[in-house]
């Protein structure tokens, strides 16, 4: 049977288009265990920046795949090390500007999260940790970061943003592409890890595997995000920038609605606990996101001067289970319901406050499952993903309401999710092709889910020739370059034409032009 999600994401096409071309890619056995060496084999990470500061991480580990979670340190409440930071305004760290030391331990999973004030806006700066003294001393790779400028700045921000790292779909060259372009920023919009078992739940051949079952208990996670972590060319994505970071659905399991999981289980609301605390653990996050058990305040406002607002959503946390009985692709009443909620009642207040007092250029909503109507089905007849907006249309309408009635300057939804790139106008009234365009939607493919793609799909005429405000597909595996400025937003739909081997070459598909105060999308 084909999966709820499979023609969407791409799975089956991408399986069948590998064994065409002979592509043959045997499951790559499970990495052995590293010997014991360096503490800092996690790399590091900075993110959430602000005017005068930012988040500083890095996570101890001398054995990633260590099966208590714990990255080879010692376990026990009573295990803590002492981790020095600094922060520089040059490389070589002949200007150091701050400098401290925070303490980690087991209790913390030997994460180190730093948050250093008093900077100086829109400026760059170099970072590092170091553990002990002396000739003994170890210490981090160098990170690259920088401060949020302030208004009326409206300097150009060079952003990517990115979804969707299944380990064993195939090698993170994507993050290695994006690195190599130097942006300023990078949000990731959610399946940053993926919760399965190795093998578990796939169409797409293996490249490589993960290590351990199904992720269930705070170990599981925390062996899971040291594996990503070590590998370099996420390390790379990490240290160029500061990331803005969200989750989606698979950092806990796959399709998990509010407390609702997609199939029952016996203490989900542990296992959602389990894995948001794994989470923090393992991104920049500011303390303002620590969960409190299985709640976490994720969403949360990122002002870039006067040019951008990134208003970073979460779509998962809160919202209402998914309608037609979770049914991929499908359509019933239900769907349209004015009380489903994808967003929760305060959340969607928040955000449309958030609107009512922008005054940015630029209002940039960073979210994770598609937004804009997607018919499915081409030809006669119509079906939806009850996962994506289109499950929760009532909420939908208020949310582009909501923008259209306060005036958004330059409304433009970030999405994820769904193994592919796309790019589309958001009509005020999707069924009616005249309807004025009044946003504007950029969704991103995976970083590896799905394995190397396909340039198109067999249905792809179709649906495109159905959804006329939807402009541009391509099924590789990549990432979008934004370049944001006073006058335009322009988007580079970067792809790797190989995920299964090394050495994919970046290349972009399609460039489109957003201009200020004309919502929708200019061929380039």
């Amino acid at each position: 049977m084909v999966s709820r999600r499979a023609v969407l994401r791409g799975g089956l096409v991408s399986a069948a288009a590998l064994a065409a071309g002979g592509v043959a890619c045997a499951p790559a056995p499970v990495p052995a265990a590293p010997a014991r060496g360096p503490v800092f084999t996690l790399g590091v990470a900075s993110g959430d920046p602000s005017p005068d500061g930012m988040v500083l991480w890095t996570r101890l580990a001398r054995d990633p795949l260590a099966e208590d979670g714990l990255g080879g340190m010692p376990g026990g409440a009573a295990s803590t090390v002492d981790v020095g930071w600094e922060l520089a305004t040059d490389q070589r760290f002949a200007e150091v500007v701050q400098r401290g030391t925070e303490r980690t331990g087991a209790e913390l999973g030997y994460a180190v999260h730093v948050e250093p004030v008093g900077l100086t806006p829109g400026r760059e700066y170099w970072y590092r940790f170091r553990v002990g003294s002396g000739p003994g001393a170890e210490i981090s790779p160098v990170g690259r970061t920088r401060t949020a400028p302030v208004a009326p700045e409206l300097g150009a921000l060079t952003m990517c943003f990115v979804s969707c790292a299944r380990y064993e779909h195939g090698l993170f060259t994507a993050y290695r592409r994006l690195a190599e372009d130097q942006p300023d920023l990078v949000l990731h919009l959610g399946d940053y890890s993926y919760e399965y078992a190795a093998g578990a739940k796939s169409s797409a051949p293996s490249a490589r595997q993960v290590a351990g079952g199904e992720e269930r208990t705070l170990a599981d996670y925390r062996r899971r995000y040291a594996q990503y972590h070590a590998d370099p060319d996420l390390q790379a994505a990490h240290a160029v920038a500061p990331w803005l970071a969200v989750f989606d659905d698979h950092e806990v399991a796959d399709n998990w609605a509010g407390m609702v999981p997609s199939h029952p289980e016996p203490d989900f609301a542990g296992r959602r606990a389990a894995a948001f605390r794994a989470y923090f653990e393992n991104l920049p996050l500011r303390a303002a996101a620590r969960p409190s058990g299985p709640d976490m305040r994720l969403y949360r406002r990122v002002d870039w001067g006067a040019l951008a607002t990134f208003h970073m959503l979460d779509t998962r946390q809160y919202r209402g289970d998914q309608p037609c009985g979770d049914k991929y692709p499908t359509d019933c009443p239900e769907r349209t319901d004015p009380a489903r909620s994808l967003l929760g009642p305060e959340q969607e207040a928040w955000l449309l406050d958030g609107f009512a007092r922008s005054r940015a250029r630029w209002d940039v909503l960073g979210q994770q499952v598609f937004l804009s109507q997607l018919d499915l089905t081409p030809g006669a007849g119509h079906s939806y993903n009850p996962d994506a907006w289109d499950g929760y249309v009532g909420q939908r309408d208020r949310v582009v309401n909501g923008w259209t009635r306060a005036g958004v300057r330059n409304p433009v939804v970030l999405t994820g999710d769904v193994h592919a790139h796309w790019a589309a106008e958001v009509k005020a009234r999707f069924d009616d092709p005249a309807s004025p365009t009044v946003g504007t939607e950029l969704i991103t493919t995976s970083i590896a889910s799905g394995g190397d793609g396909s340039e198109q799909r067999p249905e792809t005429a179709g649906v495109l020739a159905d959804n006329p405000h939807v402009r541009f597909f391509n099924n590789r595996r990549g990432y979008v370059r934004t370049t944001i400025t006073a006058d335009t937003m322009t988007a580079d739909f970067r792809v790797v034409p190989y995920v299964t081997r090394p050495g994919a070459p970046g290349e972009t598909r399609a460039r489109f032009v957003i201009a200020d105060r004309n919502a929708g999308l200019h061929l380039a």
